[in-house]
């Protein structure tokens, strides 16, 4: 990866996916724009991070040639946008997008609302999509090699009941993969996405993490740096002939 430039998005807690992804890329010689909003995971029950933003960007070595930060709130349309031309102000290009952000929502059919439905999809379809046509304005075919790898939730294998806006913002990243796949191979861009199935970011409950931990059965949950390594495969050259594709990584869970 040396020589690359990746963006990050959120990366706000170090117990946290995007966090590892990072980390992981910075180590394999990467250049990285981490992107965070703070204030989401203040409002969630797990909270912000116990040494806020800053504390996140010093454990990954401090702002420096190689690693800068920038907080953006993915409900505004313009914040996409901003997020890859403060990558290329920083370092002059983008080879790889990693759009690891969500937002959580927690609502039953019932409970749910047509504004969070609204900032659910923003948040997570929407800013998906935005990044990806950010990156592809930006992207210098003579870099080689462009990448981007987004996320979904296991929701095409399974219905999530009690968390209806994500699963459904998390149900159109998984359909738009093969479309934006179609829209840029022919610039060199790879567009995959990830279900990295139950990962143990400290968000789960204690009875929710037994009661699932029965159905995985290597008897764990997955932990951020399995799903880093897959990220950087995806980043690297190596995964040069695969795109459109949506990698179920969950050791083996039995749904």
């Amino acid at each position: 990866m040396a020589g690359r430039v990746a963006v990050v998005t959120g990366v706000s807690r170090r117990a946290g996916i995007g966090f590892a992804v990072a980390a992981d890329l910075l180590e394999a010689g990467a250049s990285v724009l981490v992107h965070s909003w703070a204030p989401h995971d203040a409002e969630q029950a797990w909270g912000a991070d116990e040494g806020g933003v800053e504390g996140i960007v010093e454990l990954l070595g401090g702002e420096g040639p190689r690693l800068r930060h920038v907080s953006a709130d993915f409900a505004e349309a313009e914040a996409p946008g901003r997020v890859i031309a403060a990558a290329v102000e920083a370092f002059g290009g983008v080879d790889v997008v990693v759009a690891n952000h969500a937002r959580s929502s927690d609502f039953g059919l019932m409970e749910v609302t047509a504004e969070e439905l609204d900032l659910t999809w923003a948040v997570n379809a929407r800013a998906s999509v935005l990044l990806a046509q950010a990156f592809a304005a930006a992207y210098d075919e003579g870099r080689g090699g462009g990448r981007i790898v987004l996320f979904t939730s296991g929701q095409h294998l399974g219905p999530m009941v009690r968390e209806v806006p994500y699963a459904i913002s998390k149900g159109a990243i998984h359909q738009m993969t093969w479309t934006l796949s179609d829209a840029l191979v022919e610039r060199g861009i790879t567009v995959n996405a990830i279900n990295p199935g139950p990962v143990d970011t400290g968000w789960a409950s204690a009875e929710l993490t037994a009661r699932v931990g029965e159905r995985l059965p290597l008897g764990r949950w997955g932990r951020p740096d399995d799903v880093a390594r897959l990220v950087r495969w995806l980043a690297s050259d190596e995964s040069r002939w695969v795109t459109g594709q949506v990698i179920n990584s969950e050791g083996g869970f039995r749904r």
